[in-house]
């Protein structure tokens, strides 16, 4: 693999009433950088998973990790420019406020494309968990500028999308179920789920679903015991109701993170697979 050029801690953000909360991204280049005579090249936005609660930005979460898949590395390898980007988190604020800074991280992308050379047509949304609710809330939700989308596709890992049925759609051996007091999807909206159908429906993708949607990846375990494979599904089914690209890989036994009964990356290693060749496809790299 040849060697990428990474800048950490870049801010692209100021949020809060005195603006004092920085917010931060790192940008990874592909071997040789950004340089004049560089290719516009295509780039990936990517966005933690955590439960809205924790997480860090360039983690794929501790199980994932673990499996030493190296996917910005990759995809740099690749061709693509990949950024990974920080959003406050529920301690902190509540939704919307997490779109709002995965939204200002694309338009920060945008705005130095140029500078990264970055072909604004190819830039793309990934993210695992509540990550990838975010890529898939950036992808369905017109940008506060009044664009059409921020992003040209979106692959999302075991993304939370339906908070209303989420609760219902739970495995009977579920970690976490969105119905819970205090559950992660609560603290995220701030208030009680059944209680407020309004603030629930407005958290979630499913409820921004257009023709003009972007293409859809979404990977999902079936044993997934803290975000129900439904979730992928019912979105699935509403983004080609409408008419949008959209696949769905159901990955038979794995769990959230990909987990595995046999503690083996191989669930891990087939959703990372598709996410680079569906991301290739859409740059139309060979």
């Amino acid at each position: 693999m040849s060697e990428s050029r990474v800048m950490k801690g870049i801010e692209f953000a100021r949020t809060g009433e005195d603006g004092s909360r920085v917010l931060l991204l790192d940008v990874y280049l592909p071997a040789g950088g950004a340089t004049p005579d560089a290719h516009n090249r295509p780039a990936v936005v990517h966005f933690h998973g955590g439960g809205w609660r924790v997480g860090e930005r360039s983690s794929l979460g501790p199980v994932a990790d673990g499996f030493g898949l190296s996917p910005f590395e990759v995809l740099t390898e690749a061709g693509f420019v990949v950024i990974s980007a920080d959003y406050r988190l529920s301690a902190e604020a509540h939704f919307p406020a997490q779109l709002h800074d995965a939204q200002a991280a694309v338009q920060w992308l945008r705005n130095h494309a140029e500078e990264y050379a970055v072909d604004p047509a190819r830039i793309y949304a990934w993210g695992d968990s509540a990550g990838g609710h975010l890529a898939s809330l950036v992808g369905l939700v017109p940008s506060r500028d009044g664009e059409e989308n921020d992003v040209a596709a979106v692959a999302a890992w075991y993304p939370p999308t339906d908070l209303i049925h989420m609760g219902e759609q739970a495995r009977p051996n579920a970690v976490a179920r969105a119905s819970d007091p205090g559950s992660r999807e609560e603290l995220l909206v701030g208030a009680v789920l059944a209680a407020n159908p309004d603030k629930a429906a407005a958290a979630s993708p499913i409820s921004y679903v257009t023709p003009d949607a972007p293409p859809f990846l979404l990977v999902h375990g079936t044993a997934d015991r803290f975000v129900p494979a439904a979730q992928s599904q019912a979105l699935a089914t509403e983004l080609e109701k409408a008419g949008a690209d959209v696949e769905l890989l159901l990955i038979d036994g794995a769990d959230h993170m990909w987990s595995l009964a046999d503690g083996s990356p191989a669930a891990a290693e087939k959703a990372f697979a598709a996410t680079v060749a569906f991301f290739r496809k859409q740059a139309a790299l060979p």
